[in-house]
């Protein structure tokens, strides 16, 4: 039999495990709008029986632990498809800086969700315009070869290839942007890799001696979702509650160690890849921030610069080969019309710009008022070129900008698919970790219940107890 004082230790006991209920439902209400918070649930044991003559009999209960409520399948779930948000999310950044590079917007708003192939130049200073502009110049020309037109029509090339020079300018400004985007990824990745290994070794202290470091397991937990942002992650458990984490079949994280990091190392031509800082080893990253940046930048982006600069090239070729034929208005030649070779280096001569009438638009040294060579670079607007894949000029500037466009569609589609899935992952997850404040409110009148029933059982043993001293007094 339990006797007088051992049911006031089975009361006191009950006493500490309602409390125990009420702290750990006080946590979870506390942590409601806490990210990344798993709600956590006291596990009550019924304490061992005792033996008797009349058969076993309880000896109440005990507060056994406190469990946290996950789940590792969604954990894991979340994870690899936050991998995919942030490849598609850098993808999208990266190819909305492009369509801002080019000077041309997809549609009407020049929204940063434009869809549309149709290139429209809103800001009247677009390529598209430029040329259509340079070719209109050198048909007004061909009409009448005053020196006012002249004039026009070197000014009209000298805007065309100051729009060229901003273009490649504006590449090389994404490029960069999107490289130092790429470090900063890199340098967020390190310090999490550094957070996982210290949490690890937290954690397993703090479970030396039994039970569970929640609220640590919900930071690590946090920092790996945060990771796989950035890339791709492979996790492995380890011994006392470790969590190892390997890239790109590399292992970077074992236990509280990080046995090697992450760095940038250029590949040829600004070309920045990731690779291991003590290792050396190159890593072929999937998925994550990182990897959609690299695409973007040497995908998309490395072939709109490209047809860019074809673009150049052609139109330099076409209108130096025409006005190289031609004589000017003093039956001079010798001037090239365009200098350099791509969207980089293309301008105009400057014995051009300093004097319009060196202009060789005539094909005959002798005849007076021929603007014959005029028409002929206006009609090169028309004219397909092998170089362009038999577009014209202004076809081929429109393929690039649609692909563009087809791209950019693209990734704001897989972005909103990626949010839903995301978002439904997340509600989840919620269900079964997220805090319910109804749900723990009842918790609370549960165990405020149990603890005054519990007390009440103290104040009963008390009244017996006294009864007993004063039985002995008497």
């Amino acid at each position: 039999m339990l006797g007088l004082f051992g049911t006031l230790n089975l009361a006191a006991r009950s006493l500490q495990t309602q409390m125990t209920g009420v702290e750990v439902t006080g946590q979870n209400l506390a942590n409601v709008n806490t990210t990344g918070y798993s709600r956590q649930r006291v596990q009550i044991s019924a304490s061992p029986d005792l033996t008797t003559s009349i058969g076993p009999e309880g000896t109440g209960a005990d507060a056994t632990s406190i469990q946290q409520i996950v789940s590792n399948l969604l954990n894991s779930q979340i994870q690899s498809q936050g991998s995919t948000s942030g490849y598609w999310n850098a993808q999208q950044t990266a190819l909305q800086s492009a369509q801002n590079a080019l000077g041309e917007f997809l549609n009407g708003s020049g929204a940063t969700t434009s869809t549309s192939a149709t290139p429209t130049d809103t800001s009247g200073s677009g390529l598209s315009t430029q040329l259509s502009n340079f070719f209109s110049a050198f048909s007004a020309l061909a009409s009448s070869g005053s020196d006012s037109n002249k004039q026009a029509a070197v000014g009209a090339a000298q805007s065309l290839a100051t729009t060229f020079n901003n273009i490649n300018s504006q590449f090389g400004s994404v490029r960069t942007a999107l490289n130092s985007s790429l470090n900063s990824d890199v340098d967020s990745a390190n310090q999490l890799l550094s957070q996982i290994a210290d949490l690890n070794k937290q954690i397993s202290s703090s479970e030396f001696g039994g039970g569970s470091a929640n609220d640590l397991r919900d930071e690590r937990e946090q920092d790996l979702e945060n990771l796989s942002q950035l890339t791709s992650v492979t996790t492995s458990t380890g011994t006392d509650g470790a969590v190892n984490v390997t890239i790109g079949g590399q292992s970077l994280v074992a236990g509280s160690s990080v046995l090697d990091t992450l760095q940038t190392y250029d590949a040829g031509g600004g070309q920045l890849l990731v690779q291991t800082k003590s290792g050396g080893a190159n890593l072929t990253l999937t998925n994550g921030s990182m990897q959609g940046t690299i695409d973007a930048r040497d995908g998309e982006l490395a072939t709109m610069q490209g047809s860019v600069n074809t673009l150049a090239n052609t139109l330099i070729t076409q209108v130096n080969t025409i006005h190289g034929s031609g004589y000017n208005s003093a039956g001079g030649t010798g001037n090239t019309f365009f200098t350099g070779s791509d969207a980089a280096t293309i301008g105009v001569n400057a014995a051009l710009t300093n004097n319009a009438s060196l202009l060789q638009i005539s094909s005959s040294a002798t005849v007076s008022g021929d603007t014959s060579l005029a028409l002929g670079i206006s009609q090169l607007s028309t004219a397909t070129q092998t170089a362009l894949n038999g577009q014209t000029f202004s076809s081929s500037y429109d393929a690039t900008v649609a692909g563009l466009g087809t791209a950019l569609s693209d990734a704001n589609t897989q972005v909103t698919n990626q949010t839903a899935v995301t978002s439904m992952l997340s509600t989840q997850l919620g269900s079964i970790s997220g805090v319910n404040v109804d749900e723990e409110m009842t918790n609370m009148m549960a165990f405020q219940r149990a603890y005054q029933a519990s007390a009440q059982v103290v104040t009963t043993l008390n009244t017996m107890l006294g009864t007993v001293v004063a039985m002995k007094t008497s």
